[in-house]
């Protein structure tokens, strides 16, 4: 059983001005944080806001096996 996680960004003003959200689908919290983790294109030096923003992200769950990973990142 796999989720899709709407996670909001974690960078904190001003170094991101808005904010943002990023989908990740992941069969639990666990995988979610370290497909971010793993991530380059995200700030490396706030990682350790990560894992609170996966566990208090929206999950829905999906009816179809979909491959682990970030669907879709908006971050600005």
């Amino acid at each position: 059983m796999k989720y899709l996680y709407i996670v909001d960004y974690w960078v904190p003003f001003p170094q991101s001005e808005y904010g943002g959200v990023i989908n990740v689908i992941a069969e639990n919290d666990a995988e979610a944080f370290d497909k971010l983790l793993n991530e380059e294109q995200f700030h490396p030096d706030y990682k350790g806001r990560i894992l609170p923003n996966v566990i208090k992200a929206d999950k829905y769950e999906l009816q179809h096996d979909y491959e682990s990973g970030i669907v879709d990142a908006f971050v600005t």
